[in-house]
């Protein structure tokens, strides 16, 4: 087992400080977004279109790109894993934690949605598009719930004693799965740059800050 017994599990690696400062970060560009800010919408539009215009002259690789971001690095792929991670946490005997990892999956996607709905951003508009893709851009909801997903998985793994190679493994793979899954979005054409700083960036916040209620809670009912 990867897991270590409920004895065993240390204080959550990551700092409420961490958790602060990204949910400070996505503020601030939550608010340039809304803003217009002239910068950031030429930086948008620079990468977008530079994207795009790679993505039309070469199929195969917005191909594999579709595959990946449609089957590989889905928002419902990623519910999946922790569906199967609360499924092995109710197995072996937890009760609060796989609640509490629901919850905190589940908060990402309300938090997600709000933010949609409360932006109301565009999404980039092509006359030869590769992709489609429904509702409000701002925040990517697929950057958003893969960082969700592995660094929910990465402090379940830190939270009950996983070795460093485990979790060195575990974190590659989320950094890598994050960073793709927003190069996608990019590269079809679906989000603007700043959509998937906002879907990182609040992420992160959700599941830093999440972890330090949790070991908030943690202390309490010990002391």
């Amino acid at each position: 087992m990867l897991l270590a017994p409920a004895e065993a599990r240390p204080r959550p690696a990551v700092p409420l400080r961490a958790g602060l400062v990204c949910a400070l970060l996505a503020g601030v560009l939550l608010v340039l977004v809304v803003a217009e800010w002239g910068p950031l919408m030429a930086l948008d539009r620079a990468v977008a279109d530079g994207l795009h215009r790679r993505a039309v002259a070469d199929p195969g690789l917005t191909h594999v790109n579709r595959v990946l971001t449609d089957w590989v690095w889905d928002p419902w792929t990623m519910r999946a894993l922790l569906a199967v991670v609360v499924a092995v946490l109710l197995w072996r005997g937890e009760r609060l934690l796989p609640v509490w990892v629901a919850a905190t999956s589940g908060l990402g996607t309300a938090v997600q949605q709000g933010l949609k709905a409360a932006v109301d951003r565009d999404r980039p508009q092509w006359p030869d598009p590769v992709d489609s893709a429904g509702y409000a851009a701002f925040p990517s909801g697929h950057a958003l719930s893969v960082t969700v997903a592995f660094g929910l998985l990465g402090w379940l793994l830190a939270l009950h004693g996983a070795g460093r190679r485990t979790r060195t493994a575990v974190l590659a793979i989320g950094a890598v799965s994050a960073l793709g899954v927003g190069f996608t979005r990019l590269f079809l054409g679906v989000h603007w740059f700043s959509d998937v700083m906002g879907g990182w960036l609040t992420g992160v916040a959700i599941v830093t800050l999440s972890a330090a209620a949790h070991e908030r809670w943690a202390l309490k009912r010990r002391g």
